[in-house]
């Protein structure tokens, strides 16, 4: 299974970024799929997740009126759109991907992880 993250980027406070994640080696119409993030010397946290069918998402409220998650099953790929990004949004971004029937928050819970994207937002 590979998860390939992408879209990262150096950005100013108040501008957008769009991720990607590609997905290969699983049946991706059958997991939900999830983003997470982790600054320096932080722990790894949620920031969205989306079912295997698209039709549910859920936001940390760091986020929530401020990136979207979306998915394209038949292109095996999971976006994260994020809008107004503010210096704290700044960290490693990693896609994860969860067997699970229900959206799940829980990083140590995800089956399948990507190598990460790295966003950096300038003040």
């Amino acid at each position: 299974v590979q998860l390939q993250a992408s879209g990262g980027g150096l950005v100013q406070a108040g501008g957008s970024l769009r991720l990607s994640c590609a997905a290969s080696g699983l049946t991706f119409s059958t997991y939900n799929m999830g983003w997470f993030r982790q600054a320096p010397g932080k722990e790894r946290e949620f920031v969205a997740a989306i079912s295997w069918s698209g039709g549910s998402t859920y936001y940390a409220d760091s986020v929530k009126g401020r990136f979207t998650i979306s998915r394209d099953n038949a292109k095996n790929t999971v976006y994260l759109q994020m809008n107004s990004l503010k210096p704290e949004d700044t960290a490693v971004y990693y896609c994860a991907a969860d067997r699970r029937g229900y959206i799940n928050t829980i990083k140590d819970e995800y089956d399948y992880w990507g190598q990460g994207t790295q966003v950096t937002v300038s003040s």
